[in-house]
């Protein structure tokens, strides 16, 4: 009798250890984070990334506290804080409102080359203009429509201390004052865990707002992406600045990637953000497919 309850005990002993092979993963995981250090660390700027598998909070980080300045990524917080009041009937998102020369600035975007006052648009329709064409003129509309201090104060209900809105879009002396749009690897994919778990407001508000952030555009993250893979995104980038948020719907294994740096020097930052891309699509889209034996289940 004790013969065969230590050869069952034996026999459960080796069958665990054949089936979960986590040592074999563990392997796969350390080479995938060695890579993206070397990606982040080897830029002559300062870089931070991190990149959460949302299956199971895994999460790949290197420099991910340090704070950065957002350029244009920090727009995804004029957006939400847009839908948190349309969705407590602060706003309307079918409102018009006229596009003056008070709003109107420089760098990206179509609205800047408007008439002053010949043209309306909707509150939704300046949202996707500020996310898809980036278009600052909209941007300063949004933020003047729903308050500086109202975007802040949601950002720190939400837990959030690094992440500010403190200046328009193209506000140069606001800039030189030191008035820059903040946020860290961490908080921004904080944002995006909470808008992708249907946490911000609630679950219709949540997505009414990813679906803008689907919408197609250029990017770096997304450009080593399959095509036929949506990613929730939104990138950023000043004089030696360059960022982008995302979530990338990997089917079974969906992830966030969230990648920054300042004193960049010339295209480095965006060869970092491709590079760690790759790393991240590879390492997830094996993971996501494979067995506990490591075999691609197709």
């Amino acid at each position: 009798m004790k013969r065969i309850a230590l050869f069952a005990s034996l026999t459960c002993m080796v069958a665990t250890t054949a089936y979960s092979q986590p040592e074999n993963l563990a392997l796969v995981r350390k080479k995938t984070e060695v890579g993206i250090r070397e990606a982040v660390n080897g830029v002559k700027g300062a870089a931070g990334l991190i990149a959460i598998d949302l299956t199971n909070d895994d999460t790949f980080a290197v420099n991910e506290n340090m704070v950065f300045p957002q350029g244009s990524a920090i727009k995804i917080t004029v957006l939400m804080e847009v839908y948190r009041q349309a969705a407590k009937g602060m706003l309307t998102l079918t409102d018009t409102h006229p596009v003056t020369a008070q709003y109107q600035v420089g760098g990206s975007g179509v609205l800047q080359t408007l008439g002053d006052g010949t043209s309306r648009l909707s509150v939704r329709d300046l949202c996707v203009l500020m996310i898809t064409l980036s278009d600052n003129t909209a941007t300063n509309m949004l933020i003047d429509l729903v308050g500086m201090n109202n975007i802040n104060s949601t950002l720190s209900g939400l837990g959030l201390k690094e992440t500010r809105v403190q200046r328009r879009m193209i506000d140069i002396p606001a800039s030189k004052r030191g008035e820059e749009n903040l946020s860290t690897p961490a908080e921004a994919a904080r944002i995006m865990t909470i808008l992708y778990k249907g946490e911000f407001v609630d679950r219709k508000t949540s997505d009414a707002i990813l679906d803008i952030l689907k919408i197609p555009k250029r990017g770096t993250i997304n450009a080593e992406v399959p095509e036929t893979i949506k990613v929730a995104f939104k990138p950023g980038g000043i004089s030696g600045v360059s960022t982008e948020w995302a979530i990338v719907y990997l089917p079974q294994r969906p992830y966030i990637v969230v990648a920054m740096e300042n004193y960049s020097v010339g295209d480095e930052a965006s060869d970092m953000m491709r590079k760690a891309s790759r790393l991240m699509f590879d390492y997830f889209s094996r993971v996501g497919r494979a067995s506990k034996y490591g075999t691609y289940v197709e």
